[in-house]
């Protein structure tokens, strides 16, 4: 029989505090979204709130002639090396854990434009493209219950305007969500109705099937022979025509090459989307806008970052939550005011390490932007591609002291504002690679290169990844044919025989 007894182990754990935990959720955050979450979180933790805290503000003025300057900077250590958000620190996790969640809470960034310029987000009115097709329910000869599985069958339409499901899935699906018996038939009907509105291939099962209705519509409006042998080719040869087969369909329709150019100028004009067509929806609008978080700015002749607030709102530790914690304090010590007291620590707890974990990301934004700054400084100054340096997630992580999953995560979903346009953050990151000079430059630099090769080419003869490799090499950069075939599906470039035209 085995003894049982007690052993001791010590081990060793990482533990994040709360502020490390709410840097890291709104380091991905981009400005828009971070807007968002504070109308969630302020109407959330009562214990936060919006505006200038007053009382505050008072004591700093009452204090201003005692002010030292001589104070530790709270960004970084004594011996001035730099503190990463995301690495643990002496922090008492225990001290504030409770069985409610700590909300993940949001705050106003403290850098702003100095012209304090805030951005606001255009919303453009109308209603939904679903919203719009369920109108044009009413304008068919379904009965209500039809009615109500064309709604629910317009609920599968994707992104791009496509109903992707075979009648049997919807038929199935129906049953399992809806509890409805449907026939094939029944739906096939429904699906067929649906597939006649507006806008002309909406509900299509594939690319096919949506050009054929378009040029449907189009030849019912203004017929021509044009559109009629566009017709024939979709319909017959759609196979030849997608890979560029454009000889072997001349031959087999027997027709001239001006007409088959004429009907290739119908085909090339028809939306292959049909859900971006609709000018209406207002999802589809707002998810395309882009408001920067960054924006770089020439002062005396020097560029500068600044960290766009926008219609983000201040927010403060709530004073009379702090008054009534005190007044608690000073109860008799009872189950109610235990509690009590708990909830309203709890609260003021969670708005103060809120506070603390976006003063923390606004340091860390700056900080990661600035280093990209001076990093690439030739390229906020001239706007051109070329003068991109070679440069990697590390490099910034080694300016910053920040670990390069920090960087990471402030370099996704972020936009800096400059003289020559929005770009993306992962704009600035690329590969090195060596020229004949022995030089290193960015890959950045020699894909826009390949770009321009492409661009220029006989689109009759268009240049196959050979003769790619020998133009790059007269331009000074050695590039082996898998690597200029890798650098062209990356700039989404086919094959030299799918890029062959007849136009």
């Amino acid at each position: 029989m085995q003894k049982v007894g007690l052993q001791q182990s010590l081990t060793q754990t990482t533990k994040l505090s709360p502020t490390q935990i709410q840097v890291i959720r709104m380091l991905e955050l981009p400005s828009i979204e971070l807007c968002q979450r504070i109308n969630e979180e302020l109407q959330e933790n009562p214990a936060l709130e919006e505006g200038h805290d007053e009382a505050e503000i008072q004591a700093q003025a009452d204090n201003y002639d005692e002010f030292d300057e001589s104070y530790m900077p709270e960004d970084g250590y004594e011996d001035g090396r730099q503190r990463d958000p995301l690495q643990n620190d002496e922090f008492n996790y225990e001290q504030y854990v409770s069985d409610d969640e700590t909300p993940s809470y949001m705050l106003q960034p403290q850098y702003s434009p100095a012209d304090n310029d805030s951005r606001e987000v255009p919303i453009i009115g109308g209603s939904s493209l679903i919203e719009e097709l369920k109108s044009q329910i009413y304008l068919t000869k379904m009965t209500k219950p039809q009615r109500h599985i064309a709604k629910w069958v317009l609920g599968n339409i994707d992104d791009d305007g496509y109903l992707r499901r075979t009648t049997e899935q919807l038929v199935d699906d129906i049953m399992f969500q809806e509890q409805l018996s449907v026939t094939d038939e029944e739906m096939e009907d429904i699906v067929r109705q649906i597939k006649q509105f507006d806008p002309p291939g909406i509900a299509s099962a594939n690319l096919q099937e949506c050009l054929l209705r378009q040029l449907e519509v189009k030849g019912d409006e203004a017929p021509s022979e044009s559109i009629d042998l566009a017709y024939k080719i979709l319909r017959d040869h759609f196979e030849a025509f997608s890979k560029h087969h454009f000889d072997k369909i001349i031959q087999r329709l027997e027709c001239t090459e001006e007409e088959f150019q004429a009907a290739v100028q119908e085909i090339v004009h028809l939306n292959q989307k049909p859900a971006n067509a609709f000018t209406g929806n207002v999802y589809e609008t707002q998810r395309e806008t882009i408001i920067p978080d960054f924006t770089i700015e020439e002062r005396d002749e020097e560029l500068y970052v600044v960290l766009n607030t926008g219609d983000i709102p201040e927010l403060h530790v709530s004073r009379e939550y702090s008054n009534m914690l005190e007044e608690y304090s000073r109860m008799p010590n009872t189950k109610e005011t235990r509690q009590a007291t708990s909830f309203i620590r709890q609260r003021l707890n969670a708005a103060q390490w809120f506070i603390d974990a976006i003063k923390q990301r606004n340091e860390t934004l700056m900080k990661t932007m600035t280093a990209i700054l001076q990093a690439q400084y030739d390229f906020f100054l001239d706007g051109e591609e070329t003068s991109l340096k070679p440069m990697v997630l590390q490099d910034i992580a080694n300016k910053t002291g920040y670990d390069v999953s920090t960087i990471s995560r402030v370099s996704n979903s972020k936009y800096v504002q400059t003289r020559f346009g929005i770009y993306p953050l992962k704009y600035f990151f690329s590969e090195s690679m060596t020229n004949a000079e022995g030089d290193e430059v960015s890959t950045r630099e020699i894909k826009k290169i390949l770009q321009e090769l492409v661009d220029g080419e006989d689109k009759q003869k268009p240049l196959t990844d050979e003769q790619l490799v020998a133009a790059m090499e007269t331009h000074g950069y050695p590039i082996a044919r898998r690597t200029i075939a890798k650098y062209r599906d990356q700039l989404g470039i086919p094959v030299a025989r799918l890029r062959k035209s007849v136009l």
